[in-house]
């Protein structure tokens, strides 16, 4: 754990609270608005959620050679999970202008 300064831990350690509660925010919004589709948004999120979580063990673990693979999968995971949020949001502007014109 001596990797990091403390202050670096705090926006680790927030970055992983802020994705966590982001998701359940947007799960709940899905939840007064289904037709809308923001359940893809909050899947999307996923991906990023895990990739901060792989970054804060590989930091916990002082950066251990061995676990040097988190670093890949973190990479990995970003990537994946810009992807995602590129579609969910794609999606749901979709279904917005859908929507509008319908109305």
């Amino acid at each position: 754990m001596h990797a990091l300064s403390l202050p670096t831990w705090v926006v680790h350690i927030s970055s992983v609270l802020e994705w966590m509660a982001a998701i359940w925010f947007v799960a709940q919004l899905d939840r007064r608005c289904p037709q809308r589709g923001w359940r893809w948004l909050a899947w999307a999120m996923l991906p990023a959620l895990v990739s901060a979580m792989c970054a804060c063990t590989w930091h916990y673990f002082d950066n251990a050679v061995a676990l040097e693979w988190l670093v890949d999968l973190q990479a990995l995971l970003t990537f994946v999970g810009n992807c995602a949020l590129c579609g969910a949001a794609a999606w749901l502007w979709w279904r917005s202008r859908e929507s509008q014109s319908i109305s």
